[in-house]
């Protein structure tokens, strides 16, 4: 399996075992039933500049920390990267505050937490399910920036060109899950 197979897959299985049925995600509410502390660095103490986000493994205790003057859309964003992290079991290094994933831009999980965080904020079955298809309208029901919504729309466009839906079981779950909320939305 690959890397981005895997993120997508591990998403999936995320979405499904943190019983997520509905659009936008709350992840402070899933960090709070998974026993991650979320925190924002709104005098920048923890975090270097360059830095969006972080965590932390200290007495093991999971904090991810996020930069509070980015918006809370990017916040959202930075904090399910960092799930990712957590949930793919990336390699942790030592640092001053505990435990933490060490990564370059250019290292592959950073890529591999990358797809997981729009996989479940903005999971393309659901998405498809809903007939979403702009950058706005998917900005708008799963709350993440233009950005990260222009490159959903991006990748969907991909999955509708080739009707790529429901095609692995654990997408079939999420699908299933999401049930009550695809019959609202349409």
């Amino acid at each position: 399996m690959n890397i981005y197979e895997e993120a997508r897959n591990k998403a999936w299985e995320f979405l499904i075992q943190n019983k997520i049925n509905s659009l936008p995600i709350s992840i402070s509410d899933i960090c709070r039933s998974n026993d991650i502390r979320l925190l924002r660095d709104t005098k920048e103490i923890i975090l270097p500049r360059n830095i969006r986000g972080g965590t932390f493994l200290h007495e093991g205790n999971y904090f991810i920390v996020v930069r509070g003057s980015d918006s809370l859309q990017a916040q959202r964003y930075t904090a399910a990267h960092e799930l990712g992290h957590i949930w793919l079991e990336h390699p942790m290094t030592d640092s001053k505050y505990g435990r933490t994933f060490s990564v370059s831009k250019k290292d592959p999980i950073e890529y591999q937490a990358e797809r997981f965080a729009i996989d479940i904020l903005a999971p393309a079955c659901i998405l498809w399910a809903i007939g979403l298809r702009t950058p706005e309208e998917i900005a708008a029901v799963c709350n993440i920036s233009p950005t990260a919504a222009r490159y959903r729309a991006e990748r969907m466009s991909e999955l509708y060109a080739r009707n790529a839906f429901l095609l692995h079981p654990l997408e079939r779950e999420v699908h299933k899950q999401f049930k009550g909320f695809i019959e609202k939305a349409q």
